[in-house]
């Protein structure tokens, strides 16, 4: 099998991703490219386990299985800050997140009160 084709479309799919990021204001978009930034990789990984003879035997489709489920993990923590963002601010937009700024609609951590110290 010639490794060229997959190499080439996981080049492009990476580069994809990487547009996504650094062009897009959606939060949810931006999502989705590094989701594509994650899917080149493990297309890399297969195909570099399937042409090459490694010491141990299937280790790219292992690291791929790996990918997967740190993909899986990160959508879960990225969507669960996403409507965070959108419960607060009413926009998922990247671009109009203060960060330098502390919400003032939220207590700060250290002003909760305890459970016996009402």
């Amino acid at each position: 099998m010639r490794p060229v084709i997959p190499y080439v479309t996981a080049a492009l799919l990476f580069g994809l991703g990487v547009y996504g990021v650094l062009r897009r204001r959606n939060a949810v978009l931006v999502l989705m490219g590094v989701e594509l930034m994650l899917n080149a990789v493990n297309l890399i990984l297969i195909t570099a386990d399937t042409t090459t003879r490694a010491l141990l035997p299937h280790s790219g489709q292992v690291f791929a299985l790996f990918v997967i489920v740190l993909a899986a993990a990160e959508i879960g923590v990225g969507l669960a800050i996403v409507l965070q963002l959108y419960r607060m601010r009413a926009s998922v937009a990247v671009d109009e997140v203060p960060l330098d700024t502390v919400p003032t609609d939220e207590v700060p951590m250290d002003k909760v009160p305890l459970e016996g110290q009402r």
